[in-house]
């Protein structure tokens, strides 16, 4: 099993056979990248914390705020148009 940035990576076949040990090190924060013939296919990582989507929502919601101060309408189709000049 070699390590990368995004990970380490496994065989298919190796995950396969491991699969509940690469669980319970996945629940402890270590991120599989899992190989099938020398290509990525798969990658198997610990779940997102709560706050991650809180701080998403906060995220949207200062957007929309953001959105509602810009004075004057953006006419989409005029700046597509002036990006193809």
């Amino acid at each position: 099993m070699k390590k990368s940035k995004a990970g380490r990576y496994i065989g298919s076949f190796e995950a396969k056979t491991r699969l509940a040990e690469l669980l319970r090190d996945a629940e402890n924060g270590t991120a599989y990248v899992i190989r099938r013939r020398g290509k990525d296919v798969a990658r198997l990582m610990p779940p997102g914390d709560k706050t991650d989507a809180e701080s998403l929502s906060q995220l949207k919601a200062d957007l929309r705020a953001l959105r509602g101060q810009i004075r004057g309408g953006i006419d989409i189709k005029a700046l597509v148009r002036e990006g193809r000049r």
